[in-house]
This record gives structure tokens, C-alpha cells and sequence, in this order.
């Protein structure tokens, strides 16, 4: 895995979307997994896994493809770029949320809270 800053890539429609591509198959996301987080069809999501499809900017996809690929940006801070570390973060239960982050984001549409969570730890790291 590598850095990725949500102010490089969300200055087009084609870069947000190859951003939000490469995030979700770094994290190791389902096409439907990804889909509910952009409320979106899985058609969809194959869609913009092959190029055939851009997320248009301005539109309640585009806000969703920022905050998750945010979760990723925050996510990466806090671990400290270690892969297995984030990837396990988000499927495993954090008693400090009292929820799985991946079932929060992709199950009950509760990513501001995981950004929330995400951002504070950032915060303290920083301090």
C-alpha cells in the first residue's frame, strides 16, 4: 500500500475514480462492498473498475468516493503505512467504536464516524 492524499486526486473525475478504484482493491473491497459505500449498483462499480465509467464531480457519488478515499488517507496515518495493520483495523471489532469500521461504512452508512474516530487519532499522533 501506498500514501494517497485525497487533495492529488479529486481534481478530476477520471483521478478521484482511478483513486477510488486502486483504494478499494489495496483494501481488498468487494465490488458490492464498495457499491453500498457509494450507494450505488454493482453494475456500477464495474463500470468504474474498467474505465467505462467516471464518478461525476457534483454529484452524491463524488462526496462518497472523497470521504472513503479520506478513510484511507486517515486510515494510512494511523497505521503508519503498515498493510496488515489497516487492513486488519477495518475488519476486526474496535472497542473504541463498539463496531467492525468496514460493517459501519458498508452496512449501516456510518463512514462520518470512522472519519471522526480516524481524524482524532491523526490528531494525537500529530500532537
Amino acid at each position: 500500500m501506498h500514501q494517497l492524499s485525497l487533495a492529488d486526486v479529486n481534481h478530476s473525475e477520471k483521478s478521484l475514480t482511478l483513486a477510488l478504484v486502486q483504494v478499494s482493491q489495496m483494501l481488498g473491497l468487494y465490488h458490492a462492498e464498495l457499491a453500498r459505500i457509494l450507494h450505488a449498483k454493482c453494475k456500477d462499480i464495474g463500470d468504474l473498475v474498467s474505465a467505462n465509467k467516471y464518478i461525476p464531480r457534483d454529484s452524491q457519488q463524488w462526496q462518497y468516493a472523497e470521504q472513503f478515499i479520506y478513510v484511507y488517507e486517515l486510515l494510512y496515518i494511523y497505521a503508519d503505512g503498515d498493510e496488515v495493520k489497516i487492513y486488519n483495523w477495518l475488519r476486526r471489532q474496535q472497542a473504541t467504536l463498539g463496531a467492525t469500521p468496514l460493517y459501519m461504512m458498508v452496512d449501516e452508512q456510518r463512514i462520518d464516524e470512522v472519519i471522526n474516530w480516524l481524524s482524532q487519532q491523526s490528531r494525537n499522533i500529530a500532537d
